[in-house]
């Protein structure tokens, strides 16, 4: 028992000290600052079925300040309206444009064959690659244009609040910060260049257009057919030679990526083979998250029958489990219920990883938006 009490705490200890570690490196972006020029900047939105999410996201959109923007929009076959919601924003504000996508080609995924279409009709010298769930502030944009000049990266990535509503999002939303936080060496990040230590937020992209050029955008090959650009897309950056950053965006976007537990359930599956649940990394991962964050609290069920060094050990486990969740709360706002049942919310995220890995042994990869897995 004192064998697994010690391997508990250590694998609870790593992440609690990396995460104290990466709160003071994960930084927002500069203040807004009036004096400076503004920046040319092409926002650029990949649209699919989003009737419900297009008018808000272009009417924060509209509101930015700072910056010389245009907005295009590429409706991505839609079924519902929001070509049409689209067109009559463009009517009265003729920085947004709406394009329409070409035929999906074979091997591609639908959003990275999008965002590369949009590339293709942007004009200004700096992109920016935004979901259509995404609020942005008026200072956002502008913000995170500092922030890519002052870290010199050529993909930087903003993390938006994340909203949650359902019981499933409250548990495993929050996680996204967790686990960048809690295993991601933020100093190696910045001082190195290697892909392992690549990271994003598909949600909020901005990178310079000299550089998605070189390193071939969303049709680079480790991209195109991937349903989770948010690693795929730097780590691509990286393999050429070129630095990513990525940056706390709590106070400049909001997010609510799921609307039900279906929704959570199958959009997580879709990420999990190139994330948590990629073969080389889900065993690992799965030893680490259980025996961190799971057994401290197995042990605690049996802690009268521990010795008082071992009971020491395991309550020592479990207040460096709770620490990273209680602060995460506060900082990113996020829920109180997700931060109270963490150990629940990652069994159910580990659950989640072995369904994709099995879903893809047996050639039945979650797909998305009607859109099967890419070959």
């Amino acid at each position: 028992m004192t064998t697994f009490a010690i391997i508990s705490l250590v694998c609870a200890s790593i992440p609690s000290l990396l995460y104290l570690r990466n709160r003071f490196l994960f930084r927002a972006p500069p203040a807004f600052d009036a004096s400076l020029k503004a920046s040319a900047v092409s926002i650029l939105i990949p649209a699919r079925n989003e009737e419900a999410s297009i008018l808000a996201a272009l009417e924060h959109v509209i509101a930015s300040r700072g910056v010389d923007w245009e907005c295009i929009v590429l409706d991505d076959h839609s079924e519902d309206r929001t070509a049409e919601i689209v067109r009559d924003i463009q009517r009265k504000h003729p920085q947004v444009r709406l394009e329409t996508a070409p035929a999906l080609p074979h091997g591609w995924s639908g959003k990275q064959h999008a965002c590369y279409v949009l590339s293709q009709h942007a004009r200004h010298p700096l992109l920016v690659f935004l979901d259509a769930d995404v609020r942005l502030s008026p200072d956002a944009i502008h913000r995170i244009v500092r922030f890519q000049e002052q870290s010199q990266a050529a993909l930087v990535s903003g993390f938006p609040r994340q909203e949650t509503g359902t019981f499933l999002e409250r548990l495993l939303i929050p996680m996204m910060h967790f686990l960048l936080l809690g295993y991601l060496p933020m100093d190696w990040m910045r001082r190195w260049r290697f892909s392992c230590f690549s990271a994003g937020c598909g949600q909020w992209f901005l990178t310079t257009r000299e550089a998605y050029d070189v390193v071939g955008g969303h049709a680079n090959l480790l991209v195109r057919a991937s349903f989770h650009d948010g690693m795929k897309l730097p780590r691509a950056y990286r393999a050429k030679g070129f630095q990513t950053d990525i940056c706390d965006a709590t106070e400049l976007a909001s997010c609510r990526m799921y609307r039900n537990a279906g929704q959570v359930w199958n959009g997580l599956t879709k990420n999990a083979i190139e994330g948590l649940g990629a073969p080389r990394l889900l065993w690992f991962m799965t030893l680490l998250l259980f025996c961190g964050q799971v057994a401290p609290f197995v042990l605690l069920a049996q802690i009268h029958t521990l010795s008082a060094w071992d009971a020491g050990m395991v309550l020592l486990a479990c207040l460096c489990v709770y620490l990273p969740r209680i602060d995460a709360t506060i900082r990113f706002r996020q829920s109180w219920l997700g931060a109270l049942l963490h150990p629940v919310g990652v069994v159910i995220l580990l659950c989640i990883q072995w369904n994709a890995a099995i879903r893809a042994v047996i050639g039945k990869p979650v797909g998305w938006k009607g859109r099967p897995l890419p070959a």
